[in-house]
């Protein structure tokens, strides 16, 4: 079974999101969206046609979406199949969150890895 495939997305925690997100984008050129964050699509000579996307986002720093981490950031990794990859890493004694979200941008589920950090695990809809 494979597990993951790639990065979906970097999430972290700012103090002044809108601010910090203004400064990415005059400094670093990442355009940021007015939803707190952008979308990197992919292409490439392997993917020519781009299908897929990295997320960068900024969360206000009080955001409960990391919790129960402490840390400033979390991480979206891509993954080929959600529930199959969850039920393995049950059998194998991960910290599983029982929240699942499925909708039209994939299904997410949601790992404590050893030293605390909520890792999201995404599986994108199809043909993405």
């Amino acid at each position: 079974m494979k597990r993951v495939t790639g990065i979906g997305g970097i999430f972290f925690r700012a103090k002044d999101p809108e601010a910090l997100g203004a400064w990415y984008k005059t400094h670093l050129g990442i355009d940021v969206q007015a939803w707190g964050g952008a979308a990197f699509d992919w292409n490439g000579p392997d993917n020519p046609t781009g299908v897929g996307t990295t997320a960068w986002s900024l969360f206000p720093a009080d955001t409960k979406h990391f919790a129960p981490s402490e840390a400033p950031f979390m991480v979206n990794y891509r993954v080929a199949d959600l529930h199959a990859l969850l039920a393995a890493l049950r059998s194998e004694g991960v910290h599983v969150e029982e929240k699942v979200d499925e909708s039209e941008y994939g299904k997410f589920g949601w790992v404590i890895d050893p030293e605390g950090n909520k890792v999201e695990l995404w599986q994108p809809p199809d043909g993405q």
